[in-house]
Order: structure tokens, then sequence, then C-alpha cells
């Protein structure tokens, strides 16, 4: 009932937690633990997401729900998270299964770090995702402001180009220097503003993409045509396999699993059609 209690409060105003709440609320309601009338001042509450269900049953004179046990937010979204790369099925499945325990063991307490990229992009991605997952959404956007969000500036900028160095960020929730500590394997947040082209790389870690949003563009070597995929299309890249991403007209946001050699700095891979890719993109 834990669980089902902290989606009954999740916080006023995300997008998609009235839906949540009212969820949480007919799990109850079924289990017997509320009763038909509280069921149903969460299903009028539910069209509005700012809208406050407690309110309402003080106003109507109804018994409150019990509230939820404290629980860690980073730790909640790890396990919301979890549970949906567990659900995937892609190549490395075994490998990204193999890294992600159920108990991530002791949590440790890195700085926060604000970015402006997080700031601008990532509640217009969430707002896309939950209307296909509005739990996971709610855990992310919850955690968010609890993580050290990171700007990557290990790629030569005139290889990269401009607009992914300043339009992107990740935050790191497992890995070596992340929440949870992991040995040589990574699982994080990566987010990328709109109608960016994430050129040509690649790397010696495998990876996996959970694209959390789409419809965005895949390529898997220069010259090679583009590919459009939707969200949670899982994308598998073995060792040293050349990718690009071109997001589309909502902000990428996914998950990302390396599941080794996660040391080893990714390249850019030189390509003769980046700026007609990016004036597509911008579009």
């Amino acid at each position: 009932m834990t669980d089902t209690l902290i989606l009954l409060h999740t916080p006023l105003g995300q997008p998609g937690s009235g839906r949540v709440r009212y969820g949480a609320a007919m799990a109850l309601w079924r289990e017997g633990a509320i009763s038909a009338e509280v069921l149903e001042v969460y299903r009028i509450t539910s069209a509005h997401d700012a809208r406050d269900p407690m309110e309402a049953l003080r106003d109507r004179g109804l018994p409150l729900p019990p509230l939820p046990p404290e629980r860690d937010p980073v730790l909640a979204l790890y396990a919301v998270a979890r549970d949906y790369l567990l659900k995937l099925d892609h190549a490395g499945a075994s490998e990204v299964r193999a890294g992600l325990p159920a108990d991530p063991g002791p949590q440790h307490n890195l700085a926060r770090r604000p970015n402006a990229v997080v700031d601008r992009w990532l509640a217009t991605a969430l707002s896309d995702l939950s209307a296909t997952l509005p739990d996971l959404s709610i855990a992310i956007a919850t955690a968010a402001p609890q993580l050290a969000w990171v700007t990557y500036d290990a790629y030569p900028r005139d290889q990269i180009g401009d607009a992914f160095a300043a339009g992107h960020a990740f935050a790191s929730l497992m890995g070596g220097d992340a929440p949870f500590a992991a040995d040589d394997f990574d699982l994080g947040l990566f987010l990328i503003a709109p109608h960016v082209l994430y050129r040509d790389h690649c790397h010696a870690a495998p990876e996996l993409y959970a694209p959390l949003t789409g419809p965005h563009g895949w390529r898997f070597g220069p010259g090679r045509p583009l590919i459009t995929k939707p969200a949670h299309q899982p994308v598998w890249n073995p060792p040293h396999q050349p990718h690009l991403t071109r997001v589309g007209a909502v902000p990428f946001l996914g998950l990302f699993v390396w599941t080794r050699d996660v040391n080893e700095p990714a390249q850019v891979i030189p390509a003769d059609d980046w700026a007609t890719l990016e004036e597509v993109a911008s579009v």
C-alpha cells in the first residue's frame, strides 16, 4: 500500500498528476481502504492537475486518507526507472538487467547542480511523457531538483557543434559519480533541446537509449539513412557502433545505460551532411 499512497499524494500541478491520484484512489477503493464517496472526489479532481483533493474532502466532511511514509525522491525515481527498463526487449537486455539491483545500496548525497537546459526544457518533455507514463513523469519531476545535472564538455566544440554543446544535459542515477554507486556501469537521464542534431559519434561502452519522448530521428553510421523512431522504442548500440540522433519538435528525454567501459571517452565521427541535417532539424 505504501507505493499506492505515494501516488495518491503525487505533488499538485505536475502534468498528469490528477490522473495518477485518481488511479491510486481506485486501487485503494478496490482494497476497501477508502469509501466510494472519497473515490468520487478523486474522480472529480482528476481533470485538474493543480486542484487539491484533500481540500475537496475537507469541504465535504469526508475522512482524509493516510499520508505515505517519507521516501527519498531519487530512490523512488531509481525504482520506477528500473521497473521500466526491466520490461524493455532489446539485444542488450541481459546486460542492462544484470546491472540494475532491486536494492541499489546506500545513497551518496551529491551536490545539486542546476542546469539552464533542464530549466528550459524538462517540463516540456515531461508534459509529453505524462500522456503515456504519468508515474515515471512525476518521479522524474520530483527527483530532478536533487540531481547533479551536467552539460558534457569533453567533445571538441568545433566537432560536436554549438547547438548540441549548449543544448543538452544529463544526470547519472547510478555510476561512479552518482547517487548510487556502481562499478563500470552508468544509468541516468539525458535531455536534449528540440531541433538539435547530436552528430555521429561512437564509444567503447555498449549503450541503451530508452527514449521517453518522440518521435526522433536516428542513424547508425555516416551516410546511412535516417530512421524515425517513436517514444518507448529502445535503441541498443553495441560497442563502437556509430550513432546519431536528430531531435524532433519535442525535447529528447530518455534513460541511458552504459554497461561497461564507461570511462572510455566518446569520439565524434566526421560526416559531410551535418549542415543539411541541422538545417532540416531546425525547421
